[in-house]
């Protein structure tokens, strides 16, 4: 069988020319060098190369054997390198899921600098699932969720990012834009814009209207913050951000954001990854980024 070895001495008996200075160059004695070779030869049947004077000469098995080694050796040498590059978690690919659609918005801001940080990881972001994004992580189509919805499983970690608080934007010449917080009663007369997620996993149901036995006049749903923000401008209904995207928006559109009850309503965003991974720096250094850029 031929070994790396084997390639290494053709290159360099081709490179060099001399018997003395191939052995050199691979830290061998002239001696050894020479044993190895005929050892070679002996096991493939053939002769390798000839001397004519000091020099060395390949011969035509020689040169077969040559095409092969500066053909592999390259090969090697770069899957070599990469592998330490992900051994090192500076190489890899990270899929990551989104699960809620203002968490986009947010991540666009850290994919940047971890791009610059980590340049020989491949980034891919998928933000629509033909499945949960709990699922996504479990059958291995993304490697990192973002996501407000911790969930138990212990093949899964969930790492806080940071908190955030939820809010209602109304057009500024809203009924409601003259109040400073709103009550789940002020919602019953209006319409929400909501994007369309199951009723189950939107917090201002779970955490603010369906504890208080309180539904909306009528839904509309759109996966557009655009077209959200517009409807709500024009008074076609009411709507709910993260605070940080919220006051982005009311800079630039005649909008309010009113904090939903009181005490107001706070979530914590969460990555989430497998806990087979939980060694890989790649997914730590996003992590890091990620808790840098806290809105």
């Amino acid at each position: 069988m031929i070994e790396r070895t084997h390639l290494q001495i053709i290159l360099a008996l081709h490179q060099f020319k001399t018997l003395t200075a191939a052995a050199t160059s691979l830290n061998l004695s002239q001696s050894a060098l020479s044993h190895q070779i005929k050892h070679l030869e002996e096991r493939l049947g053939v002769k390798l190369w000839q001397k004519e004077g000091r020099m060395l000469r390949l011969t035509q098995a020689g040169e077969q054997l040559l095409v092969s080694a500066q053909s592999v050796l390259p090969v090697l040498q770069r899957t070599e390198q990469t592998l330490k590059a992900y051994a090192e978690g500076r190489q890899g690919n990270l899929r990551i899921g989104v699960e809620c659609y203002p968490c986009y918005e947010w991540l666009t801001r850290v994919i940047a600098d971890f791009l610059l940080a980590s340049p020989d990881v491949d980034v891919d972001i998928i933000q629509k699932f033909q499945f949960s994004g709990v699922e996504g992580l479990l059958n291995h189509s993304v490697d990192l969720l973002i996501t407000p919805d911790p969930f138990e499983n212990t093949s899964l970690i969930f790492e806080p990012l940071f908190d955030y608080e939820l809010v209602l934007l109304v057009a500024s010449d809203h009924p409601l834009a003259k109040e400073t917080f709103c009550t789940p009663q002020m919602i019953t007369d209006q319409t929400l814009i909501l994007f369309p997620v199951p009723i189950e996993r939107l917090d201002i149901y779970t955490e603010f209207l369906i504890p208080a036995h309180i539904s909306p006049k009528a839904q509309k749903f759109t996966e557009s913050i655009e077209m959200m923000l517009q409807l709500t401008v024009c008074q076609r209904g009411v709507m709910t951000l993260p605070r940080w995207l919220a006051n982005i928006y009311c800079e630039k559109h005649p909008l309010k954001a009113l904090g939903l009850g009181k005490q107001g309503v706070y979530k914590t965003l969460y990555a989430a990854f497998k806990q087979i991974d939980i060694d890989t720096p790649y997914i730590h250094s996003f992590l890091d980024l990620g808790k840098q850029k806290q809105l």
